[in-house]
């Protein structure tokens, strides 16, 4: 008996602990309210405007509401010749304006990213733009050409042009009077975006290209550009997704005159919602801007191979 208590009993092993699932679920549950939310506030509306393109709906005409099928595409694409001028208008606005600023936002960026006096002021000054409002941007560029105190009575004070001048109200003048106003604040957007992918760049890279005798136009093409391309990519894209939706700024300048020359399909859309009361075919339209956004905008990362190295 003394023996067999002697002998010592193996210790018991140690029990497992259950793990909770809770910790891993925690912020993914943290968060659900607010994703729940956000996709609400998206899904909705989304949804609601691909029911109502299938519908005529007219407030203000009620005994004509109901089931229309693809009747406002068919209307859009053969009977509306507004649809296709603004749509064309677009196009226009859109290439230019990214362009155009594609090319400025670039150089400053390119400027502000050397050393000298000054370099912390004119870089608040060149972004200060962006932080602009839309509205506000409209209002100060509507003070600027109007014609009894603005840039073309100054002009016309030494001898360029005539008193009386609106360039916004010329057909002749309005478009390019437009593209200066949106130059103005989205040159800024390009050159942040492109500052920030030049700190990036390794200098050993350019020391070697000038020990091997490289020009500074040799750099650019061959070391600065090759390393911007994907910053270049998303930034012109994304300008060219709101140059397309842009509404405030020429709403407020030209409200899409004179004779419709800046009015785009947005624009339109907006008119023949608001204005007109017609949200079935506002709708329609508004499914066919999202196509033509969502099909230009895969074919453009495609073609560009967004995210892949050069080879």
């Amino acid at each position: 008996m003394a023996q067999a208590a002697a002998v010592a009993k193996p210790p018991a092993p140690p029990r497992r602990r259950r793990t909770s699932a809770t910790p891993r679920r925690l912020p993914y549950l943290l968060i659900a309210p607010a994703a729940l939310l956000m996709l609400g506030f998206i899904a909705y509306p989304v949804i609601s405007v691909f029911y109502y393109s299938l519908q005529n709906y007219n407030p203000t005409k009620p005994w004509r509401n109901g089931y229309a099928g693809f009747d406002n595409f068919v209307h859009a694409f053969t009977e509306d010749p507004v649809f296709w001028d603004t749509l064309t208008f677009s196009a226009k606005w859109v290439l230019v304006e990214v362009s155009l600023q594609l090319l400025f936002g670039l150089a400053l960026a390119l400027i502000v990213n050397q050393t000298f006096v000054g370099r912390a002021l004119g870089r608040a000054l060149v972004f200060s733009p962006w932080a602009v409002s839309g509205v506000l941007t409209s209002a100060i560029w509507v003070l600027l050409y109007n014609s009894q105190t603005g840039i073309t009575r100054y002009l016309a004070d030494v001898g360029i042009g005539s008193y009386g001048t609106s360039w916004l109200s010329d057909t002749s003048t309005v478009f390019p009077a437009a593209i200066v106003a949106d130059l103005w604040r989205g040159v800024p957007f390009f050159a942040i975006l492109i500052l920030a992918d030049l700190q990036s760049v390794s200098k050993d890279l350019y020391e070697a290209a000038e020990v091997d005798g490289a020009g500074r136009l040799q750099q650019f093409w061959h070391i600065t550009l090759p390393h911007l391309k994907d910053a270049i990519v998303l930034s012109t894209l994304l300008r060219a997704v709101w140059e397309f939706n842009n509404v405030d700024l020429l709403y407020t300048l030209t409200g899409g005159g004179p004779a419709g020359e800046t009015t785009t399909l947005p624009l339109y859309i907006a008119n023949t919602s608001v204005d007109a009361h017609n949200f079935g075919y506002a709708s329609a339209l508004t499914t066919v801007a999202f196509v033509i956004l969502l099909f230009c905008s895969m074919v453009y990362l495609r073609l560009s191979k967004f995210g892949r190295e050069a080879k």
